[in-house]
Parts: C-alpha cells; structure tokens; sequence
C-alpha cells in the first residue's frame, strides 16, 4: 500500500500548472529564475517542477533528470501510480532521459515541458516513454557510491 507522499507530490506540482517553462528553474523552494535561456524567466524546467513536488512530500530525488531516474525503484507503466516520475528520452543520440514528469494517474502527467510553455497535464503515454520511478527515502541514489579504495 502507497503512503501519501504520492499524493503530496501530485497535489503540489498541481498547484504549479500555468507556471512559465524556465530552463534550468526552480527547485526544491519552488519556481526560480533558469540558467542559459531560462536566465530572465521565473519558473520551473522539468526536474526543477519534480524536485519541489517531491521535496514537499519530504523525500530528496535530487535536482536533475539524471538523478531522479537513480532516485527510487524501477516499474513498468503498468505499475504506474500517482506521483511516480515518468522519463522520456527525447533525444536517442545521447544518454538518457532528458525529461521527467509527474504522474497524475495512469494515463496523465504534470509538467514543465520546455521553452514557451507552461507547467500543465498532458497524457502520459508518448512515442518516447522510457520508464518509471517511485522515489523512495531508502531507494534515494543521488550522488554515485564512493569507493573507499580510491581514497587512499
């Protein structure tokens, strides 16, 4: 049986729809000025939205795509349920994924989803769906393990 942190999270990336796109923006405090071209924008990039729906319910997933992916356990969509982070890799020539969302349920997710958009619900199944995550206190791998061996 889920916690309600699923929940939390969905209930406060909801609060964030019509928050302007900005590259590099917001975190766990909520919406921020980007970086690059999201510099003179106040808003959230994809990871930025996830990073503080989540951080509200209490659990860390860290603030980039990359690390929300390692932040939780692996499921199918099949197992999605409301608040599992839901990767895309839009672009198959580099390492992915390069974009996260929310689920809302199984067919819909919030998200920031890029440059002149809005935070907003969209369907959650797309041509480039990649995976989901549930993020877990315990399952929480934001930085890589340190091997001891390498200190000395």
């Amino acid at each position: 049986m889920r916690s309600g942190a699923g929940a939390i999270a969905v209930r406060a990336a909801m609060e964030m729809i019509g928050v302007p796109y900005s590259w590099g923006g917001g975190g766990i405090r909520g919406p921020g000025f980007g970086i690059g071209k999201g510099a003179k924008v106040w808003g959230f990039d994809c990871s930025g939205l996830t990073e503080y729906a989540w951080a509200r319910a209490g659990v860390p997933i860290g603030s980039t795509t990359q690390e929300q992916w390692r932040s939780g356990i692996r499921l199918t969509k099949e197992q999605v349920e409301p608040g599992d982070l839901v990767f895309y890799d839009n672009d198959p020539g580099s390492a992915g994924p390069e974009h996260v969302g929310l689920a809302v349920d199984a067919t819909r997710m919030v998200h920031a989803p890029y440059t002149g958009q809005f935070v907003r619900v969209d369907p959650l199944d797309r041509r480039t769906f990649m995976g989901v995550v549930r993020p877990t206190e315990s399952a929480a791998n934001l930085d890589p393990p340190v091997d001891s061996a390498d200190d000395v």
